[in-house]
């Protein structure tokens, strides 16, 4: 039995996860999974009713299942960041969920807005580093709100953490077809940075059949955009890659399609769309389900292989995480969805009964899409 916490969330967040659990749960039905699914209330009504983000046991109770599963956390009535920090921070930092997994996969031309780039020239993995940098360093206000006021906020690299986050990458481009590993940082002019530099290449000494290289963000950002396919694996910092996997994103069709995993592999892992709660389309069925519903796919592909002594690595769970993924692709290589943003002619419960027309069109054991 596999136990899943979800925290629907704010805004669109319960829209999209409920198109996520219904996929989930007819494939696992298919593929004879057993999966349960706890609903956590944690977001921003919780908090304007109760005056507290989580209960004080509130990781404590997440930490007892298998994997999470969240919508969107997000709320303007709230003050900025509050909810996301306590919620998807609290997450990633308490939790030590130091790997953040990004696939930029284009499964369509005609929802890439460059030029002659096919599904093949876009197929890239984000291994992000998730527990250091400007996000949980030291930062703060002094003199605030008076003319002499200064914020300022501390970017740290610890030789564990970046070592353990390149050593994880290394891995997976190891899996890949092109087994190539790109480290993107800017140590020409963040000298703190050096540290990914050293660690990059004494790691690589232990990988000599993955092709190795090094970019500097800004030039990362323009070949992202020139040249896609030259990329395989990309490491990078926290800061850097929260912003290159939203650039990403935008050119596979948009953030409403990009799933992500939080993940302490061995151990524990969270797994959410990479969008906003977008609070203003809360309610109104516009929002395109499809990053959920991957989101949804990673988990079930994580806890088939890299999750503790619980799992079943190789076996159904991962099994179905890869048919949820096919069952997306073959849609979107349909072209039935004309555009994959809000404006879309399709509801988000539309969205997820096309998803589970793909997966009712195969038969039982799914091998391939």
């Amino acid at each position: 039995m596999h136990r899943i916490a979800v925290i629907p969330g704010d805004g669109i967040g319960p829209e999209v996860i409920e198109q996520g659990i219904r996929v989930l749960t007819r494939i696992s039905q298919k593929l004879g999974i057993s999966i349960e699914f706890t609903s956590f209330p944690w977001g921003a009504d919780y908090y304007f009713k109760t005056g507290e983000v989580l209960p004080p046991d509130g990781l404590k109770q997440i930490s007892q299942y298998d994997a999470v599963y969240v919508g969107a956390v997000g709320d303007p009535r709230a003050p900025r960041g509050l909810l996301e920090r306590a919620i998807i921070g609290g997450l990633r930092w308490d939790m030590d969920l130091y790997v953040n997994l990004r696939p930029m996969k284009l499964y369509n031309e005609q929802y890439c807005p460059l030029k002659k780039i096919v599904p093949s020239d876009l197929d890239i993995l984000v291994v992000r580093e998730n527990t250091e940098d400007l996000y949980t360093g030291p930062s703060g206000f002094i003199k605030k709100n008076t003319d002499d006021e200064v914020g300022f906020g501390t970017a740290f690299y610890t030789k564990k953490g970046v070592e353990r986050v390149i050593r994880y990458a290394y891995d997976q481009a190891r899996k890949r077809k092109k087994k190539k590993l790109t480290l993107c940082d800017k140590a020409n002019a963040v000298q703190a940075q050096e540290i990914w530099r050293r660690v990059f290449s004494l790691v690589g000494q232990d990988y000599p059949d993955v092709e190795q290289e090094t970019i500097y963000v800004d030039a990362c950002a323009m070949a992202l955009v020139r040249k896609p396919q030259q990329f395989d694996v990309i490491v990078t910092t926290n800061l850097f890659g929260d912003i290159l996997t939203d650039l990403g994103a935008e050119l596979c069709g948009g953030v409403g399609l990009a799933p992500s995993g939080n993940i302490h592999p061995g151990r524990f892992g969270f797994f959410e769309p990479i969008h906003g709660s977008a609070p203003k389309y809360a309610g109104k069925k516009k929002a395109n389900p499809l990053g959920a519903i991957l989101a949804g796919g990673m988990m079930l592909e994580y806890l088939g292989a890299d999750a503790g002594p619980a799992s079943s690595p190789q076996g159904e769970t991962k099994k179905g995480g890869l048919a949820i993924e096919s069952a997306v692709a073959k849609l979107l290589r349909t072209g039935t969805l004309k555009t994959l943003g809000t404006e879309s002619e399709l509801s988000t419960d539309q969205i997820g009964d096309l998803v589970l027309e793909q997966i009712e069109s195969y038969d039982s054991p799914i091998q391939s899409f």
